[in-house]
């Protein structure tokens, strides 16, 4: 993984920072480093390859490693929590926050591991996320529904938001008047941003999409009149109407792309095939710089999660 350049850690004010952690390419997936009266909370943390990433943003800011109070993970899918268990152990007051529903996999990650080796393979595991490590029990907090914690005497409020994972939730920082929403509000890589706005798309990703308790989500967030919402893929966006309701109607799409394939021999080519389709024609219609073969293969996995999680719920949906 190449060293951290000056350009992979961007200030956004209120004392925020995203830190590229190097996963996949660049600008794919931040870590945010909340920053209050010389202490400190990270945000999602990316895999264990972010870890030197991660360290050397702490020096760069002149934030000691003893002046981190939290890390703090969205959901454990392990692109944001892969490398918690490591980085915990460079951060000796940290505690690790997390949603009660995926408590237990830091603790004991075996089941974590056994099902993103599923998804991914066994290969793809140990390059692109290494050897997972548990985290002590005694240093989890567990964040239910309107959990709220102070860094530094800053509030921080936890909103149970199921739809993408069931254990997922998303911070609401008051400073700041936005949220951090790990993937509830969707992933937009800034380098197709178009004309029109962020190219903001939904994610599907198995193994426990849900649309109905996602757009609850969505709606629940878009009722704090944010400022802004604070994505892990990748970072900052505003103007979120009019991309809440392109979410909203995202994710609709997507639903009717799933019940049309339901039946079919083909059902799990067909929806690469489609949400392919839906993706070019989203950056058509913003002007995005990229397009053709080149987007196809930038928007390949996401396209291919996507599929697979329409798959999982459908065959849920049938059960």
């Amino acid at each position: 993984m190449p060293p951290l350049a000056p350009e992979d850690v961007v200030a956004h004010g209120h004392g925020i920072h995203a830190i590229d952690t190097g996963f996949v390419r660049p600008r794919f997936d931040a870590s945010h480093l909340v920053v209050e009266g010389g202490r400190a909370a990270f945000v999602d943390v990316g895999t264990n390859h972010s870890l030197p990433r991660l360290l050397a943003a702490l020096e760069r800011l002149g934030i000691a490693k003893d002046a981190v109070d939290y890390v703090i993970l969205t959901h454990v899918h392990l692109d944001h929590a892969g490398g918690a268990g490591a980085l915990m152990q460079h951060l000796p007051q940290a505690k690790l926050v997390v949603h009660p529903r995926g408590a237990r996999h830091m603790i004991d990650p075996s089941k974590l591991i056994a099902g993103a080796t599923a998804v991914y393979g066994e290969e793809e595991m140990r390059r692109s996320y290494g050897t997972l490590v548990p985290v002590p029990a005694e240093r989890v907090i567990e964040a239910p529904d309107e959990f709220t914690l102070s860094l530094a005497g800053r509030p921080l409020r936890f909103l149970d938001t199921p739809g993408h994972a069931r254990h997922h939730f998303c911070v609401w920082d008051e400073a700041s008047h936005a949220f951090f929403t790990g993937d509830t509000f969707g992933l937009a890589y800034p380098e197709l941003t178009g004309d029109k706005g962020p190219f903001l798309i939904p994610t599907t990703t198995p193994v426990q999409f849900e649309p109905d308790a996602l757009h609850a989500s969505i709606r629940r967030l878009m009722s704090f009149q944010p400022a802004a919402m604070f994505l892990t893929h990748y970072s900052r966006v505003t103007d979120l109407e009019p991309l809440a309701a392109s979410l909203h109607e995202q994710i609709d799409a997507q639903v009717a792309l799933g019940r049309s394939a339901a039946g079919r021999a083909d059902r799990g080519a067909y929806l690469r095939a489609a949400i392919a389709d839906q993706f070019r024609a989203r950056a058509d219609a913003l002007g995005c710089p990229i397009r053709g073969t080149a987007l196809d293969a930038l928007l390949a996995l996401d396209v291919d999660l996507n599929a697979q999680g329409l798959e999982v719920w459908l065959d849920r949906d049938k059960r």
